[in-house]
């Protein structure tokens, strides 16, 4: 600690000995404070400088690149208009298309239906009047899968016509399975 005391005493003591050395010492230490302030108020120009530029093409491409909120509103109403206009458009083409085929399926409705009354006007007609000379005993018989009138004629040893009569059938082709027949035998 002792030679901390000399040395700042020494120090005190050149300085009050040598008053004109401080004098130029404290000038040219200002003049070099003042040539490094010089030096960097100069790069701190060419930063300010370089800053201006950036901020200039950053408002630049702002203007080119981002819309207002009026102009996406715009935007979107053409949009919405246009794709309306598309909607009604395709509902139509859709609706000309099902007409068409609404049309195509009636012609061929049409058709079958016309088919159908040739083949019924071509049938024989259908007995609607029965005779009543078939005899009156015989069997029940419940028709079974696969049987016509024909062969439950066959199997039981009666008239096909007698078995007509005695049920009263219309159209002899439409018998059902698990339908009860009166089987007229004998004669």
């Amino acid at each position: 600690m002792r030679t901390w005391f000399l040395l700042g005493s020494l120090a005190a003591v050149t300085a009050l000995a040598q008053p004109a050395n401080n004098t130029a010492f404290e000038m040219a230490s200002l003049r070099e404070d003042i040539r490094e302030l010089k030096q960097r108020v100069g790069e701190l120009s060419l930063t300010v400088e370089q800053l201006t530029r950036e901020n200039a093409a950053l408002q630049s491409k702002a203007g080119q690149n981002y819309a207002t909120i009026d102009q996406l509103n715009k935007a979107i109403g053409e949009l919405s208009r246009s794709l309306q206009g598309d909607l009604a458009e395709q509902k139509r083409d859709i609706l000309t298309h099902v007409a068409a085929q609404l049309e195509k399926m009636g012609k061929q409705t049409n058709a079958a239906l016309e088919a159908l009354a040739k083949n019924q006007a071509a049938r024989p007609a259908v007995q609607t009047s029965f005779a009543e000379d078939f005899p009156k005993q015989g069997i029940n018989y419940t028709v079974q899968p696969g049987d016509t009138l024909s062969s439950i004629a066959q199997k039981n040893g009666a008239r096909l016509q007698d078995i007509v009569n005695a049920n009263k059938i219309s159209d002899p082709t439409k018998i059902r399975v698990g339908q009860t027949l009166f089987i007229p035998l004998g004669k």
